[in-house]
């Protein structure tokens, strides 16, 4: 009997904001034999830089069709996951990918997108605690500034080009879009660590994949490195068990305040597109 061909492997993408259990979610569906899945790649950064390359910035592009930039593309996302050919669904982590929604649907039909998202006062009080944590350093995250205060990091870090402004704005655009129906969900961080098996039911219903039974005391995943590159230590840790841990926040309240409402997602009028929330 001839052998059957493999079948087509399957990509899907996590975005959304940082700080907000991207990673913790990537560290579960490792779990999964049939699942791939990381911390931010750079993947998206990559197909940013031929994007560019193929368009009239470049002289010779007008020789490249459409259909040959989308090739390009999805050819860059399929050989870069090559090297691995034992996982049948891959997951690729960027904060770019909300602003790329048309850009997905167009490379792959069928891809989802789960955003993690999480009150942006608590996403700018735990990146504080992390600058906080590292009172003899500085991080890239700044620009290896060392004279910040907690009021200029709060404004670097939701500038429009933050790196928590341009992910807000990014998964803000996604939900809004034309391209939200059906391929977005957005998973916020306290479902995930208050109930991690209703969140967790939830995306693979939202992938059409069979359900795994995962270990939820038992998690791992570790990039000390890149964190400690950025100047961030514990950036992408997660901790084994998961839970939800109450904290008190140590942002100046004037601080906190200003972000407090701005969980757009909560809000069932803003949902015109009736993303999956969870």
């Amino acid at each position: 009997m001839s052998e059957q061909p493999a079948s087509p492997r399957a990509f899907h993408f996590i975005s959304g904001l940082p700080r907000s259990g991207s990673t913790l979610l990537a560290a579960i569906l490792n779990q999964n034999p049939r699942f791939s899945a990381g911390m931010t790649s750079p993947l998206a950064d990559i197909m940013g830089l031929v994007m560019a390359e193929a368009s009239s910035r470049n002289d010779f592009a007008f020789d490249v069709s459409d259909a040959q930039r989308a090739a390009l593309l999805r050819g860059l996302v399929e050989n870069f996951y090559s090297v691995n050919a034992a996982p049948q669904v891959v997951f690729d982590t960027s904060r770019l990918w909300c602003s790329r929604m048309g850009l997905l649907a167009t490379l792959f039909p069928g891809a989802r997108v789960i955003a993690c998202v999480r009150p942006l006062a608590w996403v700018l009080d735990s990146m504080e605690r992390l600058v906080r944590a590292q009172p003899l350093s500085v991080s890239k995250v700044f620009r290896y500034d060392t004279n910040t205060t907690v009021y200029s990091r709060a404004e670097a870090l939701t500038d429009p080009r933050g790196m928590v402004g341009f992910a807000f704005q990014a998964t803000k655009e996604a939900f809004y879009g034309p391209h939200a129906a059906q391929r977005l969900m957005l998973l916020n961080y306290d479902t995930l660590a208050r109930d991690p098996g209703t969140a967790m039911r939830a995306v693979y219903a939202f992938l059409g994949e069979p359900w795994f039974e995962h270990d939820f005391d038992h998690v791992h995943y570790s990039a000390d490195e890149f964190d400690a590159r950025v100047g961030m230590p514990g950036l992408h840790a997660v901790k084994p068990k998961i839970q939800a841990i109450e904290r008190t926040p140590v942002l100046p309240r004037e601080i906190f305040a200003r972000f407090a409402n701005e969980s757009f997602w909560l809000d069932p009028r803003n949902n015109l597109n009736q993303v999956q929330v969870v």
